[in-house]
């Protein structure tokens, strides 16, 4: 058996300690990445202090289903086939529903009149008015200036809109869109 020196043995333990110490220190890191959910007083605390974030409200996705229960059954008493569509904030839909014997272009419509609503957070009837002064509004990708839509607004801020399509006439599709909302109150 050979023997190894002095200076062989040193390096050998040197470089084991270096390995050992890398793995410990990765271990250490990783469990550093992933830090400890900090108890819920101090997230309150700094999300009052942070100026830089704000808070929205949303409406549910059983607030909506309601709305859009309501608004169709408002419709169907009136022997209306309508489609409705609730959209949150963002515009993006939450529900959309086809009534029995709507017509095919009424759900397309009923999303963007909702959008369109809780874009300028006014029933789209209002909206149409406001083209006399500015006709390009009609332009913008996504919207409907056609009444029918109405806001879902929780303290005067717009939280989501219900669209209805689908009626002879705009306002009656917009009474219909008002059921909807009074729904949820």
């Amino acid at each position: 058996m050979k023997k190894i020196s002095m200076r062989a043995r040193v390096l050998t333990g040197g470089a084991t300690l270096v390995v050992l110490g890398a793995g410990a220190f990765g271990a250490v890191s990783a469990n550093a990445a992933t830090p400890a959910a900090a108890p819920a007083a101090a997230v309150a605390k700094a999300d009052v202090k942070n100026k830089n974030t704000t808070r929205s409200t949303h409406l549910t996705i059983e607030a909506a289903t309601k709305a859009a229960q309501a608004t169709l059954k408002a419709a169907e008493k009136e022997n209306q086939r309508v489609s409705v569509a609730v959209v949150d904030r963002n515009g993006n839909t939450l529900v959309t529903l086809r009534g029995d014997g709507a017509g095919p272009q009424s759900y397309e419509s009923a999303v963007k009149k909702a959008y369109t609503a809780v874009s300028w957070n006014a029933p789209t009837s209002e909206l149409v008015k406001r083209l006399t002064n500015a006709p390009t509004l009609k332009d913008i990708p996504g919207t409907l200036f056609l009444a029918g839509g109405a806001p879902v607004t929780a303290k005067g801020a717009p939280i989501a809109g219900i669209g209805v399509a689908g009626a002879p006439s705009g306002d009656l599709d917009e009474k219909f869109a008002r059921a909807g909302v009074a729904s949820l109150s």
